[in-house]
């Protein structure tokens, strides 16, 4: 896939808004939701369901996953509810690097989805650091990356304003190009109507 940079004007932001994701399309990245940095997380709770909901419409959708984790050696594996979504091809790919782009076997598994596969749905944390690198990655390579914001996270920072990390990083990467979204959105925008049977299969979850 050619690299177009970073979407830095408005227009470009307007235009990267306006294309919808596709199934043939995307892929999901989880991005580092792991059982010792989840703790500390503000609104966990809302991370993991928004998270368990984008794999099981992977699952429904047959969408590509990719998964890391960060230092599991000291930060631990994936949380088990996370992990026991994946599919069975899918192995989460251990990175010291905080950008999922700059682990050579990440950006190997990206290329093996072949070049129709050029938009990335983005989940995970910690919203500021890995998330935001890793966005910031893909942008650079030229992929359409949506976020879905309330599956990703941050630790609270001190003060009143818990979630200040957490908005940082998404404004930082909204400024980037990224489409920053919700797990409902992104879900419905990828099963595109109610008359099939994929719809029905989520639609016991979304209840």
């Amino acid at each position: 896939m050619p690299s177009v940079g970073l979407i830095t004007t408005a227009n470009d932001r307007k235009n990267a808004a306006l294309q919808p994701l596709a199934v043939e399309r995307t892929a999901l990245v989880v991005v580092d939701i792991q059982e010792k940095l989840l703790p500390p997380i503000h609104e966990k709770e809302r991370l993991l369901r928004n998270a368990q909901l984008l794999l099981r419409l992977a699952g429904v959708l047959n969408l590509p996953v990719l998964a890391t984790t960060q230092y599991a050696k000291g930060l631990g594996p994936t949380v088990p509810q996370v992990a026991e979504l994946f599919p069975a091809s899918t192995q989460p790919m251990d990175k010291l690097e905080f950008g999922c782009f700059g682990n050579e076997a990440f950006c190997g598994a990206v290329r093996d989805l072949g070049h129709n596969r050029d938009a990335l749905l983005v989940c995970g944390m910690e919203t500021h650091i890995c998330v935001l690198q890793t966005v910031l990655g893909a942008l650079k390579e030229g992929y359409a990356v949506h976020v879905a914001a309330d599956a990703c996270g941050s630790r609270p920072t001190p003060g009143d304003d818990k979630a200040l990390n957490w908005r940082l990083g998404l404004e930082r990467m909204r400024d980037a190009g990224a489409v920053i979204s919700s797990t409902e959105a992104a879900i419905y925008e990828l099963l595109r109507g109610s008359g099939t049977a994929e719809f029905k299969r989520m639609l016991a979850y979304l209840k």
